[in-house]
C-alpha cells in the first residue's frame, strides 16, 4: 500500500521504519526536519505538507502529540483535508479524547473520508519492534480495511467498538499506568529507606502478588531493567508531559461520564508536581525522584 505517515517523534518514526520493512511505500512529513532526514534514510519519501503527502495515497496516517494538532495537521492551510482524496480511510494513532476522535469522524465524513481512531500501547521499545498493541474504534467494515496496514507495526489489533472507543480503551490503559508507575515508585522508595537491596525487592515483587508490567519491564528504580529508561537517565521514554496530559484526558472523560476517578487524580497531581519541577521531558517513570534523594 502507498501510505502517508505524518508525526515522526519516538513512536512515529519507528512505526514508519516498520512499515518500510513490509514493503509499504511511505511518504512523510514532520516539522523535525531531522526526522524527516532519518524517515527518508530508511526509504521514505519526504513531503513539504500534509496536503502534499496525502496526495495518491491509499492510506494516511498520524501520529501527534495531542488534539489541537490532529486538528491543525487535518484542517490547516495544506492539510490533510485539501489533498486527500474522497474513500481514503484515516487513522489516528495520537492519544486524543474520544469526543474528538468523534468530532474529526464528522469533519471527515462530510468530505466523503473515513476516520479511524487508533491508539496504540507498548511504548517505544514495541514501536520499534513492530509489537504495539493499536485499539481500533472503527466500523467492522473500516476495521478490516486498516487491519493490514497496522499489522505492519503491531502484535495484537484489537476491534474496540465504534469510533472513538479506541480512545476510551487507551485513556483507560493510561489510567492504570500510571497509577501503577506511581505505586511501585513509592514501594521501591520506600523498601530502599528500610534497608533491602532494590534488586531483591524487585526480584519479590515480580514474582508475587504485586507484579505489573510497571514493576517488572519498566522498573523506576535506576539500574534494575536494562531497557528501561530508568537505566538510561530516563530518557528515551514515554514522557512526563504526555503521561500528564493523558491522565488529564481521563480525567475530563470521567466528569462528563460522572464517573470518579479517585486515584487518577492523585497521579495526576504527581505527574503535575514532576512537570513544575522541570522534569516534564523525562519518562514517566521518572516519578521516583519525588520519593528519592539523589
Amino acid at each position: 500500500m502507498k501510505v502517508a505517515f505524518i508525526g515522526l517523534g519516538n513512536m512515529g518514526g519507528p512505526m514508519v521504519r516498520n512499515l518500510l520493512k513490509a514493503g509499504h511505500d511511505v511518504a512523510v512529513h514532520d516539522l523535525d526536519a531531522h526526522a524527516v532526514s532519518e524517515a527518508v534514510k530508511a526509504g521514505a519519501a519526504p513531503a513539504l505538507s500534509p496536503k502534499v503527502a496525502v496526495q495518491g495515497v491509499d492510506v494516511v496516517m498520524t501520529m501527534l502529540p495531542a488534539a489541537q494538532h490532529v486538528r491543525t495537521v487535518l484542517a490547516a492551510d495544506n492539510g490533510v483535508f485539501e489533498g486527500i482524496a474522497r474513500g481514503i480511510t484515516i487513522i489516528d494513532s495520537s492519544t486524543i479524547d474520544p469526543a474528538s476522535a468523534k468530532a474529526f469522524a464528522g469533519l471527515a465524513a462530510e468530505r466523503g473520508v473515513t476516520f479511524v481512531d487508533a491508539p496504540v500501547s507498548g511504548g517505544t521499545g514495541g514501536a520499534a519492534a513492530g509489537t504495539l498493541t493499536f485499539m481500533v474504534g472503527a466500523s467492522a467494515e473500516s476495521y478490516a480495511h486498516v487491519k493490514p496496514v497496522l499489522s505492519a507495526m503491531g502484535k495484537n489489533i484489537v476491534h474496540c467498538g465504534e469510533t472513538g472507543t479506541g480512545q476510551v480503551a487507551k485513556i483507560c490503559n493510561n489510567l492504570i499506568l500510571g497509577i501503577t508507575m506511581a505505586g511501585v515508585a513509592e514501594a521501591m522508595s520506600l523498601g530502599e529507606r528500610l534497608g533491602i537491596d532494590p534488586a531483591v525487592l524487585a526480584g519479590i515483587v515480580n514474582t508475587s502478588t504485586g507484579r505489573c508490567w510497571s514493576s517488572e519491564a519498566y522498573n523506576p528504580f535506576p539500574g534494575l531493567v536494562d531497557a528501561a529508561p530508568s537505566s538510561r537517565g530516563y530518557t528515551g521514554g514515554f514522557g512526563t508531559d504526555l503521561m500528564l496530559k493523558d491522565l488529564g484526558l481521563a480525567s475530563d472523560a470521567a466528569k462528563l461520564a460522572r464517573q470518579p476517578v479517585f486515584l487518577g487524580a492523585l497521579a495526576q497531581q504527581l505527574y503535575q508536581a514532576m512537570s513544575a519541577n522541570g522534569d516534564g521531558k523525562l519518562d514517566f517513570s521518572a516519578v521516583i525522584k519525588l520519593y528519592r534523594k539523589d
